[in-house]
């Protein structure tokens, strides 16, 4: 098995700051009046914190609007794996935005 080089540009940006690869961390987040135990990666974690306040949002409030989404969906996804899908999909959308303006 080859070993790819791992370009230090790859980790430039908002999140730069923090090492790509960290255990989970488990949050508790309050979704239509219930706790709910969330499993995420501190990458995520800072991803989604960005994100809510990008749209002003509490994160609990942009977490139900994901947990509708994915529950709209058969079979529905895990929270969590619907959170990280939902965190890169809406970067994606973000740099095909930025590159359409460019």
């Amino acid at each position: 098995m080859a070993v790819l080089p791992v370009d230090p540009s790859a980790f430039d940006g908002p999140l730069a700051n923090r090492p790509p690869y960290a255990p989970p961390v488990k949050r508790s987040i309050t979704i239509a009046g219930h706790a709910t135990a969330i499993s995420l990666e501190p990458i995520f974690w800072d991803a989604l914190r960005e994100a809510a306040a990008a749209r002003g949002l509490p994160i609990s409030a942009l977490v139900a609007q994901i947990d509708v989404a994915r529950l709209a969906v058969s079979p529905p996804p895990n929270l969590a794996s619907a959170i990280r899908c939902w965190l890169f999909d809406a970067s994606r959308r973000t740099d095909s935005a930025t590159d359409v303006g460019s």
